[in-house]
């Protein structure tokens, strides 16, 4: 296709510069339709067809079952970030958010949805565009060939905070990506502080175990991400903040700021101590 396009891009700049340096009489009307009819229906009648016969024939691929063993993911469009399930060897299903971890030289199966609108899963450096269409699944082939972190966006407009519809894609040592695997799987990790603690039983007090789930505590809501190991994610906010104490007290308390249009509700009117307790609990969930 690259080929194809420039050879027909160098060919309509010659016929331009070539028409532009002529002095002729204009067109018959005869001239005109034959040049319509040549240039406009049967030359991109050719091409177009010639292309479609040599495309047509790879898209059978797309349809292939997934190999035994190939890392299967699920990721839902939400309003706006990212639900993230990983599928491993023996079944288990892991849950995570707004941000995918990849193998070097592996390919992973990623299917897509959405639960609201339609999205669009971009990661530029790695694969195409792929629409995420309510009542549809998609799927697209990942194959990393180097280590490093990505971003990957919403390239379909969505809504008040589709800009800020990002998530952040690391890829990994086969070693390092099945240990920090390894880790998800885990439930949440044990307050480290004293501050930490009173922000566990404050995630409780005030209702957010009601949207989010953090494994092996009470907390199990479905609506909004899963928290379990949210402390030791790239960004917050699908990728609108950094992941620091701060930021994350700032989200707690005025979510709206950061991304116009989201479903959580601020909690501006806590004591601040309530706040950074909060904070301090989820910045510890690694």
């Amino acid at each position: 296709m690259t080929v194809g396009a420039t050879v027909i891009w160098l060919a309509v700049t010659a016929l331009a510069l070539y028409a532009a340096r002529q002095h002729r009489p204009p067109w018959t009307v005869a001239s005109g339709y034959r040049l319509i009819i040549g240039g406009g229906v049967i030359f991109p009648t050719v091409v177009l067809a010639a292309l479609l016969g040599y495309g047509l024939p790879s898209l059978t691929g797309l349809l292939e079952p997934a190999v035994p063993g190939q890392l299967m993911i699920a990721v839902s469009g939400e309003r706006w970030w990212w639900r993230v399930r990983y599928t491993t060897a023996g079944g288990e299903v892991i849950e995570l958010a707004n941000e995918l971890r990849l193998p070097v030289g592996a390919i992973a199966q990623v299917s897509l949805s959405s639960d609201n609108v339609i999205h669009s899963f971009w990661i530029p450096s790695l694969a195409g565009k792929v629409d995420m269409i309510p009542g549809r699944t998609t799927r697209v082939s990942l194959e990393p060939t180097r280590t490093g972190t990505f971003r990957g966006v919403c390239a379909e407009y969505c809504g008040a905070s589709h800009a800020l519809m990002g998530f952040a894609v690391e890829v990994m040592e086969p070693g390092a990506f099945a240990a920090w695997l390894d880790e998800q799987a885990r439930t949440a990790a044990e307050p480290a502080t004293a501050d930490a603690n009173e922000g566990r039983r404050l995630f409780s007090v005030h209702g957010c175990a009601a949207c989010h789930t953090v494994r092996g505590t009470d907390a199990d809501g479905r609506i909004g991400p899963d928290l379990t190991h949210v402390g030791g994610r790239l960004t917050l906010a699908a990728a609108a903040l950094a992941n620091t104490p701060t930021a994350m007290a700032g989200w707690i308390a005025k979510p709206h700021a950061a991304k116009p249009g989201s479903l959580m509700p601020g909690f501006a009117m806590l004591p601040p101590a309530d706040v950074q307790a909060m904070a301090a609990y989820m910045s510890g969930l690694k």
